[in-house]
């Protein structure tokens, strides 16, 4: 059944966000920020092991070994002044704000703001990294959901620490998950074979410098407006292609 390993990754969260939330009220602040520090941490790791990908073989010799970063500060400067233009941040937050009116309401200025944290930094973490992109495109190709189910005992797990911290709005993240790894699954169920390793490469690639701006919001250092860089992630596998070509 394709989408099936998406279906899993959106219950997990939702059950863990649901422990999370459980858990939290009976959590100290203390204790809250320093789960909060310690996934942003975590996210930094994983962004580490992302951007590894800047030495994929198969990128780099198609485009050459000095290129790859290039193609990656191109896609972060195009795809930001794209987002930009879009508006995608605030439109992000507006429908955080949107989802709080609807599943929790009477919390208050500080509670919206909370849901919206909530929402906004889990989706863009759940949504951004190779075993959501790879997963959902191997489960468009039909060879397994192997990738997002471990991805889907990750997220999970994840879930209950940020619900713990930031409350109802990483629940509402499984949503986000949803839209954007069945656009990858329906990407995949008609252009998967047409997409190279590299293409893929440049990709995780993106993702994990991408990471690095969401694990600096997580830990409050800056306020990177991530969710403008996101078509980033288009940007990349494109300039790949052009510069494979004159190379």
């Amino acid at each position: 059944m394709v989408g099936l390993g998406t279906i899993i990754n959106v219950s997990a969260i939702v059950v863990g966000a649901l422990i999370g939330v459980g858990l939290g009220h009976r959590l100290p602040e203390r204790t809250r920020a320093v789960v909060t520090d310690s996934l942003g941490m975590l996210v930094l790791v994983i962004a580490a092991l992302n951007i590894v990908a800047l030495r994929n073989q198969d990128w780099v010799d198609e485009v050459g070994g000095s290129a790859t970063l290039l193609i990656v500060l191109g896609s972060l400067i195009i795809g930001g002044i794209i987002g930009s233009f879009l508006r995608i941040e605030s439109r992000l937050e507006s429908v955080g704000g949107w989802l709080q009116t609807k599943f929790s309401r009477g919390q208050g200025s500080a509670g919206r703001a909370r849901f919206i944290e909530g929402f906004v930094d889990a989706s863009l973490i759940f949504c951004i990294g190779p075993l959501a992109i790879l997963g959902a495109l191997s489960d468009g190709l039909g060879t397994g959901i192997d990738q997002l189910a471990l991805k889907a005992s990750l997220d999970g797990f994840a879930s209950i620490a940020f619900a713990a911290s930031m409350g109802w709005g990483v629940i509402a993240s499984a949503i986000s998950v949803g839209v954007v790894q069945g656009f990858f699954t329906i990407v995949a169920v008609f252009a998967g074979p047409f997409l190279s390793s590299a293409m893929i490469a440049s990709i995780t690639a993106t993702g994990g410098v991408l990471l690095i701006g969401v694990a600096l919001r997580v830990l409050r250092i800056k306020s990177v407006s991530v969710g403008d860089l996101l078509p980033a992630l288009i940007v990349a596998p494109i300039l790949t292609l052009i510069v494979a070509s004159y190379v």
